[in-house]
């Protein structure tokens, strides 16, 4: 198959006129194209109102060497690439591999490992995913907090409350988020996720997929054990003297679990379990992440700005956006996990915290666009010292968020204009904040760093040149954002494994090497991998 990308056409064009496209872009007879199909489809919308959908195009022609031989020095005619995954190869009756957390990460590790015939353990602190929607309903409804069941922890990770978005910046050389796609859709996705350019499938539609790809790794062999948390490793000191060989984990019920194998996928927030891993000599650094804001506008007013008269069309759909501003404090300020025609929601993990995050259904059609609107922070300047404390920083700004909202899991909101005039607000505007259980109209300056504050009132202006409405008086910004990422990094080595634990395989977004659905699920893939290499090595000593 030859691949022909970067072809545009009009918005509105006829479905004919693909195909016509294509046979002129390569100069070929009609019956010369034998079959066709959407490899990607995106589209450009830098020109205000004269948008174009952009295609690749995987094509099955009569001479494809021909005509690679023709376009030879053309980037936009190549071979369509390999994109199949091939699965590692595992050693029969090896030991059981263990894989903690069930999040994005751990889902794909799973899985890999089942359909490798590793038939893994998977467990999960919370609940499963139907469970667990209880109990985060409950906090957004009625203020009650379960501290081990909400948006953070239980099945699926926080990504099931989230857009959904599977669209990530990692090199992938080996089309591993191909694999993540492809098992979506068997698990019960839409098939475009396949080939649009930002694909998105919401939290509703997340729930069932998880519960469908939790009955294909247990049909494998595999097993879940939930509301199941690890409160220690145990450990034989290896013959160098400097590492640890895994042996088994210490459950929080007292018991111990044999494993010498373990991927450990925790997820951003399990600031308990980073302790653990602290205290047990686990490799681990600070790392920077952000905190800032939720901040919501109409979908309206982001759909006229990005697209003007062609806002609304069925083909592009809600608009998005992303916008970075370098403030003159020396700190960049930048849009993060951006939901349009979605809903601000709380996602603490721990009592007496606010914490917001954004989510989506797959239709974006609820009224209000919302993003996060945040500001870069670094061990160095800001929480220097012990490996955790950009854990004790954020808990610091999340508790003084609690308080200025009322001290009921109300999160505080502004008024962007009372924002930029440095005055608290008294009640709101036009714009109706989506957060639940509700909003206290206060300063958001007491819940925020004052460089934070500082760079987000320099950049508003900055951002509303570049999307008309943005610093509208009436937007709503409701506090605080602080869970962007992990806030430490577990080392690893070549072989994925830590360099003080052996058989330990730190992965996805807790351990620092992910920031998202798509890139958790690929770097559990790699995980996954990792381990079916280091059994295979075992294998081949014994």
């Amino acid at each position: 198959m030859i691949r022909l990308t970067e072809l545009r056409l009009p918005l509105d064009h006829s479905p004919e006129a693909l195909r016509a496209a294509v046979l002129e872009r390569l100069g070929i007879a009609p019956d010369d194209l034998q079959d066709l199909h959407v490899a990607r489809r995106g589209y450009d919308a830098r020109r205000r109102g004269r948008i174009l959908l952009v295609y690749s195009m995987d094509c099955v022609i009569r001479d494809e060497a021909a005509a690679l031989a023709r376009f030879a020095d053309d980037p936009h005619v190549q071979p369509t690439p390999d994109t199949a995954y091939r699965m590692p190869l595992a050693p029969a009756d090896a030991p059981r591999p263990v894989v903690v957390g069930a999040g994005p990460c751990g889902l794909m590790a799973a899985l890999i490992l089942a359909q490798a015939g590793l038939r893994p353990i998977v467990l999960e602190r919370g609940k499963a995913v139907r469970e667990r929607t209880v109990d985060t309903f409950a906090l957004w409804r009625r203020s009650v907090l379960t501290p081990e069941s909400n948006v953070q922890f239980g099945e699926g990770g926080a990504g099931t409350f989230s857009d959904g978005k599977l669209y990530s910046g990692v090199s992938d050389p080996r089309h591993l988020g191909r694999k993540v796609l492809e098992e979506f859709v068997k698990a019960g996705a839409p098939e475009e996720i396949l080939f649009v350019s930002k694909p998105h499938i919401g939290t509703f539609r997340l729930v069932s997929m998880v519960e469908h790809m939790r009955a294909e790794i247990e049909r494998l062999g595999g097993e879940y054990r939930f509301e199941t948390r690890v409160v220690g490793l145990v450990g034989d000191r290896a013959v160098d003297g400097t590492t640890t060989l895994l042996r088994a984990l210490r459950l929080a019920d007292g018991s111990e679990l044999a494993a010498s194998q373990v991927v450990l996928a925790v997820g951003h927030s399990a600031r308990d379990t980073f302790e653990v891993l602290r205290d047990c000599g686990v490799a681990m650094t600070a790392k920077p992440f952000s905190i800032g804001v939720r901040i919501e506008h109409p979908q309206s007013v982001i759909d006229l700005a990005r697209f003007g008269d062609q806002a609304g069309h069925a083909m592009i759909g809600a608009a998005d956006y992303k916008l970075v501003h370098h403030a003159s404090n020396g700190r960049g300020v930048y849009s993060f996990c951006m939901c349009p025609g979605g809903t601000v929601v709380a996602a603490t993990s721990e009592a007496g915290q606010v914490v917001t995050n954004g989510m989506s259904q797959y239709s974006r059609a609820e009224r209000n666009a919302n993003a996060g609107m945040v500001v870069e922070v670094t061990p160095e300047r800001d929480y220097p010292g012990d490996v955790l404390a950009g854990v004790a920083f954020q808990r610091h700004w999340e508790k003084a968020a609690f308080v200025a909202g009322g001290g009921d899991y109300r999160a505080p909101a502004q008024r962007v204009g009372d924002f930029l005039a440095g005055r608290a607000s008294v009640h709101l505007g036009s714009v109706v904040p989506s957060y639940k259980p509700g909003v206290t109209p206060t300063d958001l300056s007491l819940c925020l760093p004052d460089f934070a504050v500082e760079a987000m009132r320099e950049a508003l202006p900055h951002f509303e040149r570049k999307l008309r409405g943005y610093a509208m008086e009436d937007a709503v910004m409701t506090g605080v954002e602080t869970r962007t990422s992990s806030p430490i990094r577990m080392a690893r080595d070549v072989e994925g494994q830590s360099p003080t634990w052996r058989g330990l395989f730190p992965a996805g977004e807790g351990a620092g090497y992910a920031g998202g659905i798509l890139s958790a699920g690929i770097d559990g893939i790699r995980a996954a991998e990792w381990v079916a290499a280091a059994l295979r090595r075992a294998t081949d000593r014994a």
